[in-house]
């Protein structure tokens, strides 16, 4: 049963470096053949889908997702790049650490993928190329997931695997005893020796981000000239009247885009922001509302309803800030020849429920559309503003429309905050208290602050099950039920008694080497989940042959679990920044070589001075 149980090991190792099927399916593959072969009984295969473990990492990326959804990751990111101001070394420094930090709370991979276009944009505004970045990016991330008990999965999967062997768990920030250090150590090699080993690989990839985009569409659309902010005051005859008996647009040429209430109430079902307002929308004291129209017809309607002008900000600050946020975002769409809109009627600024969209502008040739109603042409380009997730459904709803960029990651890099971005930090906070005072298991924390981040909207339920890594979750829970077979069928013990033999018998310290160098070996060219999965089960089997603690072992599982450095396949993040960076397979091995040994020499140091055997 052993050599059996060895086979279909090294075939599930084979299939993960051969990288011909996805990591789940293999991991699913595995499973089922553990079954066929009777390794394991109905049940034992699919304890893995039940498992605490798997629930809370799903939990965890609905939570990372209402973070990046929110604001939040985005507002963090810009930070780190305006702190480095035109320094290179600061810039390689501030995004390593930001990567570290915020992987310590956020998935590894939605750091890197928030990270990511925010180093490339800075890269290439500094002089330098972003492969000089992004590497120490995605290393960072994988560091940083050291800092918490949350941080990675190989953390939550070494602490439930005490836990099920009879010891206790470790607490929240436990992990972050060595990983801090290691944090440092990676800083300080990137600041010092990696940046030097970094290829200079020119790539073609300079972001187009908000900003940049926003001022192509003011210089597309003229809309700079006509775009304007009112106050409602006290005296003015718009208090309390509804929109719709005013004709704005017929006799002033006016379309109101957006109200920003001053006393609202969501209790009493008075938003901050009435983001289309229709015909039933009532005016309120002190309302700034957002209106397009010539500047003609602006002086008549202040002078006809006693409006006050706002001051206006910079252009760009000022479409952003009060045109887009998390909920509501702007779009360029240009008709297609087979469009059914080609010939129709549309005039500007007018708000379209069916498809829940606003035609704020229009251009033709190149140039922009004057004319308050326009008949829709082959090629005319749109500039559409509605709710991000009704601008990604606009391709479904029309095939021949072209969406220009990506929405979605448009909407990522809204770094403005609102009320639901505090209650997705709340979230977050309440969740670490409860791991950090043990009021409930760590699944249950996860699950109930994942369900507030989606009660109170701040992830929408459809982009919820989209933020969720679902190759991960499955991989994870498919590849659970390997380790119960190693244990069953006596592997386990097997690979335990060879380490204890021929290391454990030198030392404590060998062992651990051991353990490491075989967990960092797997980390390389599997994912770093099934590296723990295999390994926790292993190492705590090897230290109650010594009968010392595992402690130290289980540590070092998920630290060496996390050092796929030497590969672009070891990891999600590695993979991500491989193409934008134009690396090699021997970039991985030049660059991460010395921090892993570092790694290696520094852990054999601390963790059993930390966590004693």
């Amino acid at each position: 049963m052993i050599y059996l149980m060895l086979t279909i090991l090294v075939i599930t190792i084979a299939l993960f470096v051969w990288g011909k099927f996805t990591p789940d399916i293999v991991a699913l593959l595995s499973m089922i053949s553990l079954f066929l072969t009777g390794i394991l009984d109905a049940k034992e295969t699919l304890s893995g889908f039940s498992n605490p473990t798997v629930i809370m990492i799903a939990a965890l990326f609905i939570i990372g997702e209402g973070l990046s959804q929110t604001g939040w990751t985005a507002l963090a990111g810009k930070k780190f790049v305006e702190w480095a101001g035109k320094s290179v070394p600061k810039l390689l420094v501030i995004v390593s650490l930001g990567s570290g930090v915020l992987s310590g709370f956020v998935s590894n991979t939605g750091t890197v993928a928030t990270l990511m276009p925010l180093t490339i944009s800075s890269a290439w505004s500094i002089g330098t190329l972003p492969s000089k970045m992004l590497m120490p990016v995605a290393f960072g991330s994988n560091t940083g997931g050291l800092l918490t008990l949350t941080g990675t999965p190989p953390n939550i999967i070494v602490s439930n695997a005490l836990i099920e062997s009879g010891y206790e768990g470790f607490s929240f920030f436990e992990f972050g005893l060595i990983g801090l250090p290691l944090l440092i150590i990676a800083l300080v090699y990137f600041r010092y020796i990696g940046f030097r080993l970094l290829p200079k690989n020119k790539t073609n990839n300079k972001p187009v981000d908000i900003e940049t985009t926003f001022h192509k569409w003011i210089e597309a659309y003229k809309i700079d000239g006509d775009y304007y902010r009112l106050r409602v005051r006290s005296i003015s005859p718009l208090l309390n009247t509804k929109i719709g008996i005013w004709n704005f647009e017929k006799d002033y040429g006016i379309s109101i885009l957006r109200i920003k209430r001053r006393h609202p109430n969501p209790l009493k079902g008075i938003p901050q922001f009435v983001e289309f307002p229709d015909n039933a929308t009532f005016f309120k004291y002190h309302d700034i509302i957002t209106v397009k129209g010539e500047t003609e017809d602006i002086n008549r309607l202040m002078i006809k309803f006693r409006l006050g002008l706002l001051p206006l900000e910079p252009v760009t600050d000022e479409l952003k800030n009060n045109l887009i946020n998390q909920e509501v975002g702007m779009t360029e769409v240009i008709v297609n020849p087979n469009s059914i809109l080609v010939g129709r009627k549309y005039k500007l600024g007018d708000y379209f429920k069916r498809f829940g969209i606003q035609l704020l502008a229009a251009s033709r040739n190149n140039k922009p559309l004057t004319e308050k109603e326009i008949t829709v042409k082959v090629g005319d380009s749109f500039l559409l503003r509605g709710s991000w997730e009704n601008i990604e459904d606009l391709k479904q709803q029309h095939e021949n429309l072209v969406i220009c960029g990506s929405p979605e990651g448009m909407a990522k890099n809204v770094d403005n905050l609102n009320s639901k971005s505090y209650i997705a930090l709340g979230s977050l906070v309440l969740m670490i208290a409860l791991l950090v005072f043990k009021l409930v298991p760590g699944a249950m924390a996860a699950l109930i602050c994942g369900g507030i981040v989606l009660l109170t909207g701040c992830v929408p339920m459809s982009k919820a099950y989209k933020g969720i890594s679902w190759t991960s979750v499955v991989m994870i829970a498919a590849m659970i039920p390997m380790g119960i077979a190693l244990q069953k069928t006596g592997t386990a013990q097997m690979v335990a008694n060879g380490l204890v033999t021929y290391l454990g018998s030198v030392s404590p310290v060998m062992l651990l080497g051991g353990i490491f160098l075989l967990t960092t070996m797997f980390s390389q060219v599997i994912n770093n989940s099934a590296t723990a999965v295999l390994m926790a089960p292993i190492a705590v089997l090897a230290a109650s042959s010594l009968n010392i603690s595992p402690e130290p072992f289980m540590i070092v599982v998920a630290i060496s679990a996390s050092t796929a450095f030497l590969t672009p396949v070891g990891t999600t993040t590695n993979a991500m920044v491989m193409s934008a960076g134009g690396y090699k397979f021997m970039d991985y091995l030049k660059v991460g070589a010395p921090l892993l040994l570092m790694f290696f020499i520094i852990s054999l140091i601390l963790v059993p001075l930390i966590w004693p055997f």
